[in-house]
């Protein structure tokens, strides 16, 4: 098989916020790929994942879809557990921009052979606390920051990165999910602050993406 399924896990941080949990995402929309009709050998996790790039000769995505030789898709998974949510915070708006830049670059430049443009999609779960909710402060020295970015927490921010990863047309679509460790064990452990950004709009588009690209009616 050429594609390794992940498992999801349960009443944990971990389970919540980190690389496990990744793994459910990343299971659930491999398996509403194939209920979508795409065959089960050409959705890629973790192995045979890398994609060139034009300023790096790879990188690795979460999930590659690959029909007929077109790439048809590809998703990023990213998630954040505090406390260290300032630095994290830069290098992930840092790593999703330059991985945007990169692939479309290439992409531009015939990476891909004949594909159409494929469907780009930024995905990031943040651990909801006390942290990640608080107001926090920026330094103004000599330029004033964008009016949005004051008083913002990091949750906040990250909404609104993700919002602007899509209004910049870096990625195609984006879902935002925060969850919390306390609720772990339960039915819906997680939640999503805008509606603009939710799983089901993500996945309605990935979907609707791979549907019309792949032929499948």
């Amino acid at each position: 098989m050429q594609r390794q399924r992940g498992q999801t896990d349960q009443g944990s941080r971990s389970a919540v916020t980190g690389g496990r949990q990744m793994d459910g995402f990343s299971e659930t929309i491999s398996r509403l790929l194939m209920d979508a009709k795409i065959d089960e050998n050409d959705i890629f996790q973790r192995v045979s994942v890398e994609l060139p790039g034009y300023f790096r000769p790879t990188k690795e995505w979460d999930i590659v879809v690959v029909v007929d030789g077109n790439l048809i898709a590809a998703v990023e998974l990213k998630s954040q557990v505090g406390p260290s949510f300032g630095n994290n915070f830069n290098n992930r708006t840092e790593e999703a921009l330059g991985t945007a830049m990169d692939i479309w670059t290439a992409y531009r430049e015939g990476a891909f052979c004949t594909s159409p443009a494929p469907w780009l999609g930024y995905l990031l779960l943040l651990e909801d606390c006390p942290e990640s909710r608080r107001p926090v402060a920026v330094r103004e020295p000599h330029f004033p920051v964008f009016p949005e970015f004051r008083h913002a927490s990091y949750s906040k921010r990250y909404e609104l990165f993700c919002r602007k990863l899509v209004r910049e047309r870096q990625y195609n679509s984006a879902c935002f999910i925060i969850a919390d460790r306390k609720r772990a064990d339960s039915a819906q452990n997680y939640r999503e602050p805008a509606k603009d950004l939710s799983a089901t709009q993500f996945i309605s588009q990935l979907l609707g993406h791979v549907k019309g690209t792949s032929g499948i009616k």
